[in-house]
């Protein structure tokens, strides 16, 4: 599955994704503010193009005029969410390589997705969640139509050994 958007390509992640992903991902800016660590090297992007990026609906960020992958996007329909959803509702994740922030990139994405929720997947609901220092996270949100539902205060940060708040968003 392919979503095409004005200047993206969402599509499955390859095993020959690996040195871009690692490119991005290995940026200590980018891996901790999505809630995982970055990525000590291209064999371990790989590892996670297996795995976790090869989830059902989760999607490489690819620029058409490069070709190359920079982020990641992904839908996570219910009980594959980290929220307990419903099975008629979604959670959105996202994360782009630093060189890419505040170009409108994961905003393009995120609006695909959510046209995918509601049009394709039947979703009656998609969540958005970011932790509450990650104030691009929030303006992504915000550009997407999501509004506040609530808080979730002490979660243990992914990262280290922190507690932090984590801001929930809904659309309809």
């Amino acid at each position: 599955m392919v979503i095409e958007t004005e200047r993206l390509l969402l599509r499955p992640w390859r095993d020959e994704d690996a040195d871009a992903c690692f490119r991005y991902a290995r940026d200590p800016d980018v891996g901790p503010s999505a809630g995982r660590e970055a990525h000590p090297d291209a064999a371990h992007s790989l590892m996670i193009i297996r795995t976790v990026f090869s989830l059902p609906e989760t999607y490489a960020v690819v620029l058409k005029e490069t070709a190359e992958p920079v982020g990641s996007v992904g839908i996570m329909v219910g009980a594959a969410s980290a929220m307990g959803l419903p099975e008629d509702e979604a959670e959105l994740g996202c994360w782009i390589g630093k060189p890419f922030w505040g170009r409108g990139y994961i905003p393009e994405a995120i609006r695909a997705l959510i046209r995918r929720c509601f049009g394709e997947l039947g979703c009656k609901a998609v969540w958005y969640g970011y932790f509450d220092a990650n104030e691009k996270s929030k303006r992504v949100a915000e550009k997407c139509g999501f509004t506040y539902h609530h808080t979730l205060e002490g979660v243990q940060w992914p990262v280290g050994t922190r507690n932090v708040n984590c801001c929930v968003l809904r659309r309809e």
